[in-house]
């Protein structure tokens, strides 16, 4: 089945309205309100980036973490590396598309 772009970007825009609306509210540290918003945002982006690709052959500039499973094997060096490697070619594009 492929998503409609259109359709896709309107649900991510309802979302991230949704996960605003949720965060800023006043709420304890563990409120379920956010934690669900922050899971239909993350679904819409993905349906979003994927219809992206499907339709028009293209992405998004973003991407979602993944989540920690409790697990520690010790590539968490090799994750900050990833993110320092990410940020600075965020920044190489930045500073061409200024040009």
């Amino acid at each position: 089945m492929t998503v409609d772009p259109r359709a896709a970007l309107d649900r991510l825009i309802a979302a991230l309205e949704a996960h605003y609306t949720a965060v800023s509210a006043p709420h304890g540290e563990d409120d379920p309100a956010v934690d669900d918003a922050y899971d239909i945002l993350a679904d819409a982006f993905e349906v979003y980036d994927d219809a992206l690709g499907t339709v028009h052959g293209e992405a998004t500039p973003f991407y979602l973490a993944e989540e920690d499973d409790g697990d520690d094997d010790g590539d968490e060096d090799d994750e900050d590396d990833d993110d320092e490697e990410y940020d600075d070619a965020l920044a190489d594009d930045l500073a061409d598309d200024a040009r």
